[in-house]
């Protein structure tokens, strides 16, 4: 799947380019004027993590070195900044009404006024979208714009979205612009720089390939329908429409038209290949040569044949170029991302649409496609000799974590390339898309001299994931984050890519994310993705290792998972079991009751013993740490819809709810006495999510944040009072599509919020105003007298020797694979007094050797082994036991040691 901010002020400490935008935030109390604007003192960038999701489309202006634009499809679209070589994010004013703004299908840049450039979005043509589609125009290179409402859906990220651009401006009369539309609405023209729009009735197909006609989810069933347009300058002269202009579509048989009159009048082009899609077209106007590359399918996910053809637009002579022609045995992909070099025509260059395994294949020409040379070939099964160097320095975790296993690699040169292209300008320089970043570089040319292409992260500003869920947890940790395709990440600091994602379990998508109250060391993650050993993740040490959690019997998805306060329970409310409580970290697990299957849940920041639920409008509070739940009895909680809430930190029992659905039950909700009863927030007309963050200076409730509704004004706010006051902090340039996912305050940094959204990453606001001051309905806190000095001596020591220490421990081995294997450990205290402190001891006999443990912390010195009680939990009650489990590798079978020692003392084993 699928995102990017515009502007021109550099915003400290996050690295990203930022905008002060006009004053159209408001401060509001419910049923009084407005507030202080905040909106001037917010400056908004990202959390750096560079890519995330597919870029379909990459273009350059033909008319000016540098200047080149990028789109998404899910994440909006970007500008190169040539002296900074990052890109500039340029929907980020679309807002939640018009989410699927979001979505580009196509761009397009004004080769004769380089300050012009167009925008095709919509996001789905299906029942997902009850919007229809625009074209955006621009006269400042993306930093304003003004939008016609088209009659028909555009899908930026429906199937077939990386053929095209189907948006072009003619070179020789730049008022007069070209659309292909999918979903059977043919061709259309704008003849006055894009302000109006009509169909071209005189083209006779609107194509008629569907991927899918029978698909019960409505997404492959769409017409593909105009592809392309290719304009031929040579045929006419400036300032009068083009002549000869080149059509493509989405039809098997019927794929390349073509008008000698400007558009009056078309034809089917006689001769032209059959049987595939023609992805992309390019022509070189100077030698009269039309490349088409083609394939089986609309892609961007699957194709498995295509060829690469030349049309002599003089003499009309079709010729198959395809490095790897369709009846090859050797074929197993089709073709896109065509490109030529501009300032050396002859030089052509065409990459595998798709092409999973080993990797991608690109293939460059210097003689109009009669011989090609790849840029890996191979080298005695299963080595491959390479002609390029890749280097992911810029976003390390574009690995995904994996190690090499010739013939295939890691990291991979990409996949879904639908767009590779030369600069226009610079024979050397190429940038192309992939399905998870932008890759490029300066050296192309090298490859025809037999050296070494230099490939490397050219994605720098873009920041297209779509977030789940947000944590910020006290101290050095600064944000954890949870997101579909790509897992997400613990940053140390929110300026530098993380070097890697989850591992250890791997999750492609984290949908829920918590850490204890008082603990944030403590941390689970439940996720989900292809061959997942495990839903969850936990971790005791801030997220810099994490371990698999067992899992309940029926367990099919993620869920939400919950931390107590003192990170000695997690809760967790997986899809296809019901609610859990674990005591040992996730090595076991016990079924609450009182609770239904598949509600979300929460852990109170400040008591160890309470945690919440809430599903179909009843709110389900436990003081037995998740043992057994009951129903409060408020009523006018949303049913219906999403439905976020959480504990306010450093305060027991005080919980925030927002969610629900326009027509029905939406707003904003406040409990303080753990779910009892809730009040309505005032003026929270459409409450969607809610965090907290550092509390300003002098108060001691921390700051709310929330993406709502409020006194009729839809945006990001602020509230420093509890909820009787808030003030917006975003501003109409600043809105970031819908941002309905998650939203979390900086415990450390006063202002600081976090926005998680569906395409443009994780949105940062950092606060540059004068923080407020004490609430001044609280009075002054008189002084108190001075303590007394003590005048009694301290008591003397206690004269009883503490109790013997009894145990027994149980150890197991729950898994193995070839060279390593899990462990449990089980500590009970048989005796009659505490264990204080303690800590397990034994020594291997077959070579094993600890790599992760939770429950404690493990040490090994040689065959020695120790593990130290957890912070939470050092001292064992008279039949208390406790849980270790540990991952070790074995150079054959494991043994099973013959003694233990804990505290000191050898223990019976069992």
């Amino acid at each position: 799947m699928a995102a990017l901010v515009g502007g021109a002020m550099a915003l400290t400490g996050v690295g990203v380019a930022a905008v002060a935008a006009p004053d159209t935030g408001s401060g509001i109390a419910p049923g009084t004027a407005p507030a202080a604007d905040a909106a001037a003192d917010y400056t908004w960038g990202n959390v750096e993590i560079v890519g995330g999701g597919f870029v379909p489309g990459i273009v350059f202006n033909q008319g000016e070195p540098g200047l080149a634009y990028a789109r998404t499809d899910v994440g909006g679209a970007y500008r190169l900044d040539p002296g900074g070589d990052r890109w500039v994010p340029l929907l980020d004013h679309v807002g939640w009404d018009d989410w699927n703004h979001s979505g580009v299908l196509s761009i397009a840049t004004d080769p004769v006024e380089p300050d012009k450039v167009y925008a095709m979005v919509g996001s789905y043509t299906n029942s997902w979208d009850p919007g229809d589609g625009a074209v955006l125009r621009s006269s400042d290179r993306g930093e304003t714009w003004q939008a016609t409402d088209l009659p028909f859906q555009v899908g930026g990220n429906m199937p077939g979205r990386g053929m095209g651009e189907r948006l072009a401006v003619d070179p020789l009369d730049n008022d007069v612009l070209y659309m292909g539309t999918e979903g059977g609405h043919g061709l259309w023209r704008s003849t006055d720089a894009g302000v109006t729009w009509s169909e071209v009735t005189a083209f006779p197909n609107a194509g008629n390939y569907v991927q899918d006609p029978s698909d019960p989810n409505d997404y492959l069933t769409s017409n593909q329908g105009v592809l392309w347009t290719v304009f031929d300058p040579s045929s006419g002269t400036p300032g009068s429409p083009t002549p000869t202009i080149y059509v493509g579509v989405a039809d098997t048989e019927n794929n390349v038209y073509r008008s000698t009159d400007a558009g009056a009048t078309w034809e089917r082009v006689p001769g032209q290949p059959t049987g595939f899609l023609p992805h992309k077209a390019v022509l070189d106007d100077v030698g009269g040569q039309l490349y088409v590359a083609t394939s089986d399918t609309g892609g961007p996910y699957d194709g498995g044949k295509g060829d690469v053809w030349r049309l002599d637009t003089t003499s009309g002579a079709w010729t198959q170029i395809s490095p790897v022609p369709s009846s090859s045995a050797d074929a197993y992909f089709g073709y896109s991302g065509l490109t030529i070099d501009r300032q050396h025509p002859d030089t052509v260059m065409v990459v595998s649409q798709i092409s999973w395994w080993p990797d991608i294949q690109v293939y460059r020409s210097t003689d109009r496609g009669e011989s090609w040379s790849s840029i890996w070939e191979w080298d005695g099964y299963p080595n491959r000799k390479l002609r390029y160097d890749l280097d992911i320095s810029g976003a390390p975790w574009l690995d995904f974590g994996k190690q090499p296993a010739p013939p295939e690699p890691s990291p991979k040169l990409g996949w879904m390339t639908e767009s590779f292209e030369i600069d226009p300008f610079d024979s050397d320089r190429f940038l192309y898309g992939t399905g998870a970043t932008v890759y490029g570089g300066e050296n192309l040319t090298a490859w025809d001299s037999g050296g070494t292409v230099e490939i490397g992260v050219r994605a720098q500003g873009i920041e297209e994931t779509a977030v789940q869920d947000l944590l910020a947890p006290a101290g050095d940790v600064e944000l954890v984050s949870g997101m579909y395709d790509i897992g997400g990440f613990v940053h140390d600091d929110i300026t530098q890519v993380p070097s890697s994602f989850y591992a250890q379990p791997y999750h492609s998508g984290v949908l829920s994310l918590d850490a204890a109250g008082e603990k944030p060391a403590v941390m689970a993650r439940a996720g989900q993705g292809d061959g997942a050993e495990s839903h969850l993740g936990v971790s005791t040490s801030g997220g810099s290792s994490w371990w698999a959690a067992q899992e309940p019997a029926g367990v099919t998805g993620a869920g939400t998972v919950a931390v107590n306060a003192d990170g000695s329970r997690v809760l967790w409310s997986p899809e296809g079991a019901e609610v859990h409580v674990s005591t040992t970290l996730g090595s076991s697990w016990t079924a609450s009751s009182g609770v239904p299957a598949g509600a979300r849940v929460e852990a109170d920041r400040v008591d160890p013993d309470v945690f919440y639920a809430f599903a179909a409008g009843t709110f389900y509070t436990s003081d037995d740490g998740g043992a057994t739940f009951a129903a409060s009895t408020p009523s006018g909680l949303p049913a219906t819809g999403n439905v976020r809430f959480a504990a306010a930190p450093g305060h027991a029992g005080d919980v925030w709810l927002a969610g629900g659905e326009a027509d029905g039950t939406y707003g904003m909700w406040r409990s303080t006495d753990h779910g009892a009863t809730f009040a309505p927030v005032a003026g929270v007309d459409e409450g969607d999510t809610v965090g907290f963050g550092k509390a300003a200076q002098g108060r001691d409730y921390p700051a709310v944040y929330t993406s709502s509704r409020i006194d009729g004004v839809r945006g990001l706010f602020r509230s420093d009072d509890a909820g009787a006051t808030w003030v917006r902090i975003n501003d109409d340039e600043h809105q970031f599509a819908w941002t309905g996912s998650a939203i979390t305050g900086d415990p450390d940094v006063y202002g600081r919020v976090y926005v998680g959204t569906n395409g443009r990453g994780i949105v940062v606001g950092d606060f540059s105003g004068t923080e407020p001051g004490p609430d001044p309905t609280d009075p002054p806190t008189e002084p108190t007298d001075p303590p007394t000095e003590p005048t009694d001596p301290p008591t003397d020591p206690p004269t009883d020797p503490p109790a013997d220490v009894a145990c027994e421990v149980a150890y197991d081995v729950t898994g193995s694979w070839p060279g390593g294997f899990q462990g449990s450990v089980r500590v009970t205290n048989t005796g009659t007094g505490p264990i204080v402190g303690w800590s397990v001891a034994w020594d291997f006999t077959a070579g094993e050797r600890v790599n992760q443990a939770w429950g404690g912390t493990a040490t090994q010195d040689g065959t020695h082994v120790v593990v130290e009680a957890p912070g939470w939990r050092t001292d064992l009650a008279p039949g208390e036991a406790a849980d270790v489990g540990f991952t070790a590798t074995v150079p054959g079978e494991a043994g099973a040691p013959t003694a233990f020692e804990v505290a000191g003392t050898t223990c019976t084993s069992g």
